[in-house]
Order: structure tokens, then sequence, then C-alpha cells
């Protein structure tokens, strides 16, 4: 080993904050750069399954899972949009392990930020520019500030500044359909289940609510057919009414749901075409700026700690001269997993929203699901990319 890697992460999220964690883990020098004034969360519910619990119990965050998650378990359903069960949920891998669960945007990345030493996490840094050589890569910031480090990973989200410099400009691709996301407080619907994920489904949307914050807050996520594109947004907000009449003449456990909801956001979907290319030279991105994806899987998070494991295990063997068949190899490893679960979200979304003339067929689908779900689970990208560090030693 010449030395110890510096890498520098652009981008404060989950992907970037669990990343710069697994990375701290194996010794490598981390540095996370975030554009907002401070690290935090304006998000609803983020759904963790156990391919990803594996690697947050990995870096000791496990007791922390436990806490601020929610867990769900056997109960959790599909209906129909008049309530009539369809299909359990897979919520365990094959093995039955169960480490699902319902938590908070915000809870998941303070808990990722806390975790990192003092000083790791520079706030108020909007990437504006980045140039390499064979030796080193320098990204730079709005507010004048220049970088240099090893590597640099994007873990910028789908409007990523830094995608453009490894592969071209592509647009997102609008999926038709915005998300109403919030938050009601359980106390408030008191005879609302805290232990299932639980999901409607009907002509043309779908309706999704889980717990989060061990049980003191429902997560609710209404998702309907628009003609209007909007940015992709967490944060742009949402009419209450709008999203109830949307719903109107459901399951009236929806209803009795909505009835408590005073403030909504709106979340416009997209995704991308899987890219063929993720690293160029010292840059490689990750999470939401390598392979956006619609939320029908509940994988976007799931598959950015799955990048960030894989990243730093592969990188735990690298050194400088080294770091860019590193990347390569952390490309290569993590590349068509990713854009399976890209499709398998899409094809997911036509289920969810009974683009079906046969709902008996969509029915058969969604509970023959669970075998896609079992593989989806049980996937541990860790002995992989140890594999892949060995071959570059």
């Amino acid at each position: 080993m010449q030395s110890r890697l510096n890498v520098a992460i652009v981008g404060g999220g989950i992907g970037g904050l669990f990343a710069a964690n697994a990375l701290k883990a194996q010794g490598v020098r981390v540095a996370v750069y975030e554009q907002a004034p401070a690290i935090g969360e304006i998000g609803a519910g983020v759904f963790l399954t156990p391919n990803s619990v594996r690697h947050l119990q990995r870096i000791g965050l496990g007791p922390e899972v436990e806490k601020w998650g929610a867990r769900v378990g056997k109960e959790s359903r599909y209906f129909r949009h008049d309530g009539a069960p369809i299909a359990p949920v897979q919520v365990t891998d094959s093995s039955g392990w169960n480490a699902t669960f319902g938590m908070h945007r915000a809870d998941l990345v303070a808990m990722l930020a806390a975790h990192l030493p003092a000083g790791t996490v520079h706030a108020g840094h909007r990437c504006t520019g980045f140039e390499q050589d064979s030796d080193i890569a320098r990204v730079s910031f709005a507010n004048g500030v220049s970088v240099e480090a090893d590597i640099v990973i994007a873990a910028d989200g789908i409007h990523s500044e830094l995608r453009p410099y490894v592969f071209a400009s592509s647009q997102p691709v609008f999926s038709g359909s915005v998300a109403y996301r919030g938050l009601v407080a359980h106390e408030r619907v008191a005879d609302w289940p805290v232990d299932r994920w639980q999901m409607w489904l009907g002509q043309g949307r779908h309706f999704l609510a889980f717990p989060v914050r061990a049980g003191q807050l429902i997560n609710y996520v209404g998702f309907v057919p628009t003609d209007e594109e909007m940015k992709e947004s967490w944060s742009a907000p949402g009419d209450p009414d709008v999203l109830r009449a949307a719903f109107a003449g459901w399951d009236p456990r929806i209803g009795q749901l909505l009835k408590e909801v005073q403030l909504t956001f709106r979340w416009a979907l997209y995704d991308r075409e899987p890219l063929p290319v993720w690293t160029r030279q010292r840059l490689s991105l990750l999470g939401d700026a390598a392979h956006p994806m619609l939320p029908h899987l509940g994988q976007g998070a799931n598959q950015s700690i799955e990048d960030g494991i894989a990243l730093a295990t592969i990188l735990a063997r690298a050194d400088r001269a080294t770091a860019p068949s590193a990347l390569t190899a952390y490309e290569r490893l993590r590349r068509e997993r990713v854009a399976q679960v890209q499709r398998g979200a899409r094809e997911n979304g036509l289920r969810y929203d009974s683009a079906y003339s046969d709902l008996g067929v969509r029915d058969a689908e969604i509970s023959a699901h669970a075998a896609f779900r079992r593989r989806l689970y049980d996937h541990d990208v860790v002995p992989d990319a140890q594999a892949a560090a060995e071959a570059l030693a």
C-alpha cells in the first residue's frame, strides 16, 4: 500500500453519507461536500430492506436502525382498491430473517451524519466544476473552495452536476405519475396498525402506508397519474384536497388516514435509462447519480447503500496508483445489478397501477413477486466485492 486513499464525496444524502461511513470503517480518508447549508432531509419515509440493513449493521448502526425504525412483519399486505386482500408482502429474505423497517428519512440521514467524525461533512458546498489528470482529481464549489482527492464520488442525485463528466447528459424519463407524500401522527389515527406495510392497488393509481420513527408516525404515499411534467423534487407543495379526491371511494381506511392530512408534498416520479458507464478515471457515480429509479420496489436508498459498501470494500485494497482500476471494478460489480432493479421498478409500477385487462393476472403476478423479492433481499454484495478487490491486488 503506497498510502491511504483520500476520497471526496459530493452529496450528503443517504448514499453519500453511508459511503463515507463505510469508507471510514475501512480506514480510508474521506470528506463529504453537501450543497445545502446544513445536513438534513425534508422527505418523509424510506423503506429499508434486508439487503441494505445487513450493511448498516456491518458499520455499527444496527442498534440505531432498531431504535429509530419501525419493523414491519408478516401482517403486511397488498389489497385491491376496495380493501379486498390480494397477497402477503414479502418482508424477509429466504432464511426468514426479517430486517425490514420503515424509517423517517431525516432520522436515517441524522444517524449516518452523527456516526461520522466531526469535520467530515462540509455543508454549503455546491459543486460547480471538475477536472482531473493522471494523478489527482479536483472539485470546485460555488463558494470559491477547490479540493483535491485521489478519488471523487458523485452522490449528488438525479440532477447530478458531476454525471456529465462521466457520460453525456441525458434527460430524466418522466413516468407520468406524481406521488403525494407525507406523515400523520399515529395518535391521530390510533387504530392504525404499526407493525405492517400496506398497499392498495387501483386503476392508474395506488396508495402505500407504513410506520416510521418507532411507530410514532404513519408515512403515506399516494401515486396518481398526471399529464403535467414537474421538476423532480421531494418538497414541492401538494393540495391535501386533491389527494383526498384521488382516493375517494377507496377502502375506508384510506379515507380515515387522509382525513388527518394537513400538509402534503408532491413528488414527480422520474428515472433514467441505465447508464453504460459510471466511471471516468478518478471519478465515479453512486446512488441516484448513477441509477435513479422509480420507487415501486422501495430500493432507491437500499441500492445506494449496496453501492457504498461495495465501493468501500474494493477501495480498502487500493492506493493512489490503482484507484482508477478499483473504481472500474466497483462499476463492473454494481452496474447490471442496479439496471435489473431499475427495470424491475418500472415493471412493478405497471402492476401497482393495474395496467392489466385481467386483474386476476395482476394479482397472480403480485403473489408470485415474493420470489423476486427474496432473491433481492438475499443479495450480499460484500463477498463479490472482496473477490474483486483481491483480483486487483
